[in-house]
């Protein structure tokens, strides 16, 4: 996320390394530009035109390519709308009013459901996309009928300082190489398929005047209905403090967590047992507003 850095148009490398990330994605997709004051929001849409709507936001440093393996669960019987985010590596492109404040974000996201003509929808997040639904969550709780936090940052624990030891070369020396050390440690050796990892690569080194935009944890007193998800093998943080204190402070949590995930591999390690258990959670009969 940017704050007062000029808008970035990705170069043709980043473009290529994009659609051949997102040639992954085994389902047919629309893309969707949508024009607010910050700039263009870019979004991924499949699933049937009449299925509730469920709107994705991927982790810092990602792009909506993350969502390859859960994709086609998700799109069975919800219309998926997956979001890149504004000022980071992606093809939205901020090009308006600036990010500085996380009621910035919330505003913009105020747009994307407006671009969308959503009134109501589930919405899902992974790691920072996971601390801003939950804010998003808490600032218009009458636009999220359903919560759903794949091991999200910076909302119930803080990060393990072995893990931001680890990530210090990803902003010291950017690029695929320490991408990949990173993601391999992270991840057991199990990295996402190669051209996420080179995108992400690209992506850290073509975004890197980006600022993350972030803040304190969301207030969860007006929170929604909400699904949790931890992974079990997180070396982000302590996956059963996460979950406790989730269960402290969020009434009405429910809890499932994927005992062999890792924080950067639950999008993917087991998209069909993460996928009926998101599916399992979002009735099919929410109601929601039609693109």
């Amino acid at each position: 996320m940017t704050a007062d850095t000029p808008a970035h148009t990705p170069t043709a490398a980043f473009r290529t390394a994009y659609e051949q990330a997102m040639a992954l994605w085994p389902v047919p997709v629309e893309r969707l530009d949508l024009p607010s004051e910050f700039g263009s929001t870019r979004v991924t849409v499949c699933g049937p035109a009449g299925g509730p709507p469920l709107v994705l936001l991927h982790g810092g440093g990602t792009t909506s390519a993350v969502w390859y393996a859960l994709a086609a669960p998700l799109a069975r019987t919800h219309r998926v709308y997956a979001v890149d985010q504004m000022g980071g590596p992606g093809l939205s492109v901020h090009s308006g009013r600036a990010l500085r404040r996380p009621a910035d974000l919330l505003d913009w996201l105020d747009g994307v459901f407006r671009g969308l003509g959503l009134t109501s929808a589930a919405l899902l997040g992974h790691s920072y996309g996971g601390w801003l639904a939950l804010s998003y969550a808490g600032h218009a709780p009458e636009r999220v009928n359903r919560l759903v936090l794949l091991d999200p940052t910076q909302c119930f624990a803080g990060f393990r300082p072995s893990y931001l030891l680890r990530a210090l070369p990803l902003f010291v020396r950017p690029g695929e190489r320490s991408t990949r050390r990173f993601l391999e440690w992270e991840t057991g050796g199990a990295p996402p398929a190669p051209e996420l990892v080179r995108l992400m690569g690209l992506g850290a080194v073509e975004f890197r005047a980006a600022k993350v935009v972030t803040g304190p944890r969301p207030d969860v007193t007006r929170a929604v209905p909400t699904l949790l998800v931890p992974a079990g093998r997180s070396r982000t943080h302590d996956p059963r403090r996460v979950a406790a204190q989730a269960e402290r402070t969020l009434a009405g949590v429910r809890v499932a967590t994927l005992a062999g995930a890792t924080h950067h591999s639950l999008p993917y390690a087991d998209p069909d047992e993460l996928g009926r258990q998101v599916l399992g959670f979002l009735p099919a009969g929410l109601p929601g507003g039609t693109p």
